[in-house]
């Protein structure tokens, strides 16, 4: 089973996105996974089956629309002679558009992974689990941040850093007792730390023994303490076999866990956030030069870039969300481009005709996603695409202070 390319790691993500957002009224959405191992013979004659089942739903509406949604996955599947090699899934189904309306939408998708079971499932909205479940990240590291007054369990899943449990301690500080006393208030500190780090090991080791595909652990901490805790073997023994590093840090609360990373991915560079980290790093020293700068951000001068075929690496946010859109006249037939982001487009008001001066004719003829868009450019002047996540303080700079689009040139070059 081969890895998922960046690029259908988005797309996928996009496209769950836009299935999530539908939402029926009753139970008018259909979910139909096709496996590639089973006959479209065989998919038609249950859904034969379902059709004359629907004929029973009580309400007029929901009955008129689920049937009309199995007889359109119907008419699609006359189109296959057998399922593609990786299987294929239709959404298909009445979507409320609010004020009691609601619209048919049908997505047929093939996904890049093969689907293994036959489903079929009608609900108020789109069961989208398996596809899901595709994109769940194989690169997962164990991240575990301790000192004696608190503890930070996280993990690290490609370049996303998740906090999933956070505990802090009753260890006395220091005091000023001195004699005797001093030596039992001692002694019962170390009993509390010991009982603290038994209560850490077992938390850590039981979140970490929950992830099966786990690669390896990282630990952090300021102080010996992170260290002392390893060499005691207070984690589980088949976790302490996973741990790869010790690491200091100032932290070991949430903002820690990001040091962590930081950390550890200076000295691993197979990490996929060491990669972006990497990258970024690149296109900012480029940035500072004065002379003979590789850099190149703005929409409208990284479009100059690609036409131009200079550009070597293509930076572009995972959390851009913009469409290119292409807008034409209904009554001269003038026609411009346009980047709009994805909110002001769900609420878009057609613009007058700058050519011709009529209202409210320029109608959206084309849309495609903004990241689609400039990644097909980049690949046919051979430029390598990069999507970079906001996880790491270099991917969040690309986002807020580049408006999540970049580029590293082939060689120096002005670009007006």
């Amino acid at each position: 089973m081969t890895e998922m390319t960046q690029r259908q790691k988005y797309d996928m993500k996009r496209k769950l996105e836009e299935l999530k957002e539908c939402k029926g009224k009753h139970t008018e959405l259909i979910s139909l996974y096709v496996p590639p191992s089973k006959q479209i013979f065989d998919v038609n004659s249950y859904l034969k089956n379902e059709l004359s089942q629907s004929q029973n739903i009580k309400s007029k509406t929901t009955r008129k629309n689920v049937l009309s949604a199995i007889e359109s996955i119907m008419s699609r599947l006359r189109y296959f002679k057998q399922p593609p090699e990786n299987g294929v899934v239709f959404f298909v189904g009445h979507k409320s558009v609010g004020s009691d309306q609601s619209e048919m939408v049908a997505y047929v998708i093939e996904p890049p992974m093969p689907i293994t079971t036959f489903l079929y499932r009608c609900d108020s909205s789109f069961f989208t689990e398996p596809l899901t479940a595709m994109l769940t990240e194989e690169e997962i590291y164990g991240l575990l941040l301790l000192d004696r007054r608190e503890c930070t369990v996280g993990m690290l899943r490609g370049n996303r850093t998740e906090l999933i449990d956070y505990m802090t301690s009753r260890v006395p500080g220091k005091h000023g007792r001195g004699g005797q006393s001093q030596r039992r208030f001692e002694r019962l500190t170390e009993i509390a730390a010991h009982e603290w780090f038994v209560k850490c090991g077992e938390k850590a080791s039981e979140i970490f023994l929950g992830e099966k595909k786990m690669k390896g652990v990282f630990i952090g901490g300021s102080g010996p303490t992170k260290q002392y805790f390893f060499d005691e073997g207070f984690l589980h023994y088949e976790i302490q076999d996973k741990v790869i590093n010790v690491f200091d840090t100032g932290y070991t609360d949430e903002y820690g866990l990001k040091e962590l990373v930081s950390a550890a991915a200076s000295t691993m560079s197979n990490l996929k956030i060491s990669q972006e980290k990497s990258i970024m790093k690149r296109f900012l020293k480029e940035i500072t030069k004065t002379e003979g700068s590789l850099a190149v951000y703005g929409e409208q001068h990284v479009r100059k870039a690609l036409d131009m075929s200079v550009v070597e690496i293509l930076l572009l946010s995972e959390n851009l969300r913009k469409f290119r859109v292409k807008l034409r006249c209904s009554s001269c037939d003038f026609t411009e481009e346009k980047t709009i982001d994805e909110e002001t487009l769900k609420s878009y008001v057609t613009p007058d005709c700058p050519k011709c001066k009529k209202s409210n004719s320029m109608e959206i003829e084309e849309k495609i996603d903004i990241i689609d868009e400039l990644s097909d450019l980049a690949e046919k002047t051979g430029c390598k695409v990069r999507l970079i996540s906001q996880d790491s303080e270099e991917g969040d700079s690309l986002y807020s202070a580049f408006n999540g689009l970049a580029g590293i040139l082939r060689y120096p070059v002005e670009i007006s």
